[in-house]
């Protein structure tokens, strides 16, 4: 009789033992997004005077956009698309959203809060961002490749890219591959598509 707990008992082990093993490989395993290159390194001051950096990220899988909040053009579309990830992983810790300014002359950090209240912002994990111009327009064009410059014909003053770049949990840029295998680099922050696109692609990186 003895024999036969120890059996069922040993049996009931083993078979939670590879349940654990399991869960803790499907847990571990890498989606088929593709891997960019590492996000640069960046410190800012958000809406509320709060240093931030990339390491505040780390663990964390964000979407980063550069915007003004002054633009008459683009931003408005691109906010709004924030807005549908905000709403989509609301509460989560592990998620988060990346809006850096590229006219921090006049988007102080009382000007960003301001901004985030009209905006309806709520998610914690929520920055907006303003620092040095320079160090911005670098961060933008140079760092994650995303164009930001000054026009005084465009709209506002200020011209940009309408993209927004996914990031990992391990600091890593990363996309989805386009039709013929070919990485997408970053997503459509003013197309509806590519916003499905990357709520899509934000749930695989929160499993990895």
């Amino acid at each position: 009789m003895k024999n036969k707990s120890y059996i069922g008992i040993s049996f009931i082990v083993l078979i939670f033992g590879i349940w654990t093993v399991n869960e803790l490989l499907s847990r571990s395993k890498k989606s088929d997004l593709v891997e960019i290159g590492p996000v640069p390194a960046f410190e800012l001051m958000d809406q509320n005077n709060k240093k931030i950096s990339d390491k505040d990220y780390l663990g964390k899988v964000y979407v980063v956009e550069f915007f003004f909040a002054t633009c008459p053009t683009i931003c408005p579309k691109m906010n709004q698309s924030m807005l549908q990830l905000q709403e989509e992983f609301y509460g989560n810790p592990n998620f988060g959203l990346a809006s850096i300014t590229i006219d921090p002359e006049h988007d102080t950090a009382a000007v960003l809060k301001e901004h985030a209240n009209q905006l309806g912002v709520k998610h914690y994990n929520w920055h907006f961002l303003t620092g040095d111009k320079k160090y911005i327009y670098g961060l933008a064009n140079k760092g994650f490749n995303l164009y930001a410059g000054e026009n005084n014909k465009a709209a506002g003053g200020f011209e940009h890219s309408g993209l927004f770049a996914l990031v990992d949990k391990d600091g890593k840029i990363r996309c989805r591959k386009d039709g013929q295998g070919n990485p997408i680099l970053y997503y459509d922050g003013l197309d509806a598509k590519g916003v499905e696109a990357i709520k899509e692609d934000v749930k695989k990186l929160l499993e990895e």
